[in-house]
């Protein structure tokens, strides 16, 4: 099934895994959810991840989940998507969203490549915010 919001689609396949706790999701890679992973892997959000090739060429991402061994919740509380293909939403360096008052992070896809709201801040740069992260 071809999805019109890859980025949503990889969102929500996260989400239900961790609404259902699982350890591991697979989901359909793309350059831009290889960057997207990334980012929340540095940033603490998941335990790890690992591109795997399949037979149609597109590839896809394993991501471990991370969860907090005495309660058991989940690194990340919500993912929320900001820009959708039917509104984008871009911002300039200077008017960077604040993510629960600085707790939480914007993955913003800019010119430097997919980057948090923080790093862009640092480095001057504004682009694309694609999700909230908390």
């Amino acid at each position: 099934m071809k999805t019109t919001d890859p980025i949503a689609d990889y969102l929500t396949r996260l989400r239900n895994a961790i609404k259902a706790r699982h350890r591991v999701v697979e989901v359909p890679a793309s350059n831009l959810k290889k960057e997207v992973t990334k980012v929340l892997f540095d940033k603490g959000y998941i335990l790890n991840y690992k591109f795997e090739d399949t037979s149609n060429k597109q590839g896809n991402i394993k991501i471990a989940l991370k969860y907090n061994p005495d309660t058991k919740e989940s690194a990340i509380t919500k993912l929320q998507r900001v820009s959708s293909p039917g509104l984008r939403q871009y911002r300039p360096a200077d008017e960077l969203p604040k993510v629960l008052n600085g707790l939480g992070i914007a993955i913003l896809s800019t010119s430097r490549g997919v980057i948090t709201d923080k790093e862009a801040k640092a480095m001057n740069v504004g682009g694309e915010v694609l999700c909230f992260i908390y």
